[in-house]
């Protein structure tokens, strides 16, 4: 019986197998590009939203605890390196009330893997900014997306609680 079984299972995967239409890499992700050959990439233009910051209006965060988006221009900002990170100049918690920005969550200054508290320094794993913020852009969606955000707290579309959330544990 066992091999009864054994031989059915290998002739349906075959069938199966034999029957599926191939799909080519042209066909994988939103790029409809051969992704071996990046030569052939053309990126799409990009209107960057943003002036000098403190001028732009903040798009509200796409889900609890996203990372903002960045709503003025990177220009003479980047790149970020550990040994020079401009944006800490106007995000620091210190700093950040009265230049009129938002500062850095908890989570940045606190070591995520030991849960220290740095006592107000940045953590080593947290300068690269642009790593998880991003520019607001004027762009179309690549894909129809009616995702709704369900923000826990009335100012969650504004501000991080992800260390709270982390410390909640599971």
């Amino acid at each position: 019986m066992k091999n009864i079984v054994l031989c059915l299972s290998a002739a349906l995967l075959l069938v199966a197998c034999g029957s599926s239409k191939q799909v080519t890499d042209t066909e994988i992700g939103l790029r409809t590009v051969d992704i071996v050959d990046e030569n052939s990439v053309k990126n799409p233009e990009i209107k960057w939203l943003g002036d000098v910051p403190g001028t732009n209006k903040r798009f509200d965060r796409s889900f609890e605890n996203a990372p903002p988006l960045i709503p003025h221009s990177l220009e003479g900002l980047i790149p970020i390196t550990a040994e020079s990170n401009m944006c800490v100049t106007c995000h620091m918690p210190e700093v950040a009330k009265d230049a009129g920005t938002l500062p850095v969550p908890k989570s940045h200054l606190t070591d995520l893997r030991t849960g220290k508290d740095l006592g107000g320094q940045l953590s080593e794993s947290r300068f690269n900014c642009t790593q998880c913020h991003v520019a607001q852009a004027d762009v179309k969606p690549l894909k129809k997306n009616n995702f709704k955000a369900d923000f826990r707290y009335k100012d969650s579309n504004e501000s991080s609680n992800l260390l709270d959330v982390l410390n909640q544990g599971i």
